[in-house]
């Protein structure tokens, strides 16, 4: 984007950097992911380094951090994985060897074949050919496991297939989507509600009319305000007010329902004061300390008890507080409600996959749950991929990479 993103180093904002500038950050960043790595190590029996796109970025690879650079930093072993469903895997595990340096090579032990459709000794030569044509060891064919459908979506990609509207639902919710959205998968509660049908509405289309309108989190919060207001979502959502609906902010979404956002700082581009939407009656400072914390209380208006986790920067004050939205055990509180009601804000994130906070947002605008316990079924379906993995992986070879002294071909090992 115009303004870039946030860099966040161990919950402190490190500042905006665009594409370019981060290339430049990367390698100063490594020795504080090489000491969180350690702490990790050393309190953990096995720690899994995920990486972050792709192993063959030879164009990236000088300033890696979040790969095979990482890898060889830290004195790693890896295994790469190959997703057949987007087609293409024998070249892509082929061409990934073909391109990474003899050193990059060497460490990666062995591959797996992620989401296979289909019959399996139809695909077993296809195996034996990547193992002949690398010299990486193959340690499982992975069929498609329906049952992660019910698993948080991996990334912000997912967005852009959009969900079909439920014209028998009773409510309809929408959240903009924002450009620097975050915690997209906070919302995947609503999609299994039979009562409510969820959508995030993409650039270049008008807030539909609606029950609700969902403000979410930001990574940058200014900038998405004006993108916010270039698609001419404020004045969507003011008429939607005017019609009688209601409207939900959450984090960064609920500094932009305030009536200004300031970053003396300069913490999300050059240091800037700009006009909210008017909203509530609170006020926001952007600052460098990033709070994260699991929090648990109750509702403010409804009674309804809810868990959910903290994790913003940001100072937000002004008289809308003395009618917050929710209360902490603890004894804080947390957000804003309008005079009038329809308008609600805070900084709790995860309050739809609680599932009676759930059922409470639901009761405000005129829905009822259907009682089914979120977090019972997240739970599940991670029980369920554990069994799948484990019938299809060679994990007899993966936990040897991973606890042998030097590894499976002389290297350490974590």
């Amino acid at each position: 984007s115009d303004v870039g993103s946030q860099v966040v180093v161990r919950g402190r904002v490190r500042g905006q950097a665009r594409a370019a500038e981060y290339q430049a950050m990367k390698r100063g960043l490594l020795p504080e992911a090489l000491d969180s790595f350690a702490r990790l190590a050393a309190e953990a029996d096995l720690v899994i380094v995920e990486g972050a796109g792709s192993a063959a970025e030879t164009n990236l690879r000088a300033n890696d951090i979040a790969n095979l650079g990482f890898a060889e930093a830290a004195d790693l072993p890896a295994i790469i994985v190959g997703d057949i469903d987007r087609g293409g895997v024998i070249a892509q595990l082929v061409g990934t060897k073909a391109v990474i340096s003899a050193g990059d090579s060497a460490r990666i032990t062995g591959f797996v074949v992620n989401k296979f459709r289909g019959d399996p000794d139809l695909f077993a030569p296809a195996m034996a050919d990547i193992a002949a044509r690398t010299g990486w060891r193959a340690l499982g064919l992975v069929p498609h496991f329906a049952g992660a459908a019910r698993l948080p979506a991996e990334d912000a990609l997912a967005l852009e297939r959009a969900r079909p509207r439920d014209a028998c639902a009773r409510v309809r919710i929408v959240a903009p989507r924002l450009p620097h959205l975050a915690n997209f998968d906070e919302f995947d509660a609503l999609a299994r509600e039979t009562d409510v049908s969820f959508e995030f509405v993409p650039p270049g289309r008008p807030l539909p009319v609606c029950d609700l309108v969902v403000l979410p989190g930001s990574k940058t919060t200014i900038a998405d305000l004006a993108a916010f207001r270039r698609e001419g979502w404020d004045v969507d959502l003011a008429a939607h007010l005017r019609r009688g609906g209601r409207a939900l902010g959450i984090c960064g979404g609920y500094q932009m329902m305030g009536r200004g956002i300031a970053d003396p700082l300069g913490m999300e581009g050059p240091p800037a004061d700009v006009e909210g939407l008017g909203l509530l009656d609170v006020e926001t400072v952007l600052t460098s300390e990033k709070s994260l914390r699991e929090v648990a209380g109750a509702d403010a208006i409804e009674g309804a008890r809810f868990r959910g986790y903290e994790m913003h920067a940001g100072e937000t004050s002004g008289v809308g507080l003395a009618r917050p939205m929710l209360r902490f055990d603890d004894g804080r509180q947390d957000g804003a409600v309008s005079r009038d009601g329809a308008v609600r804000g805070c900084y709790v994130h995860g309050l739809f996959g609680d599932d009676e906070e759930r059922a409470a947002l639901l009761r405000w605008i005129g829905a009822e749950s259907s009682g089914f316990d979120h977090e019972a079924e997240v739970e599940a379906a991670l029980d369920g991929l554990a069994a799948h993995l484990a019938a299809h992986l060679d994990l007899d070879a993966i936990y040897s990479i991973a606890r042998s002294p030097r590894g499976l071909d002389g290297r350490p090992a974590t």
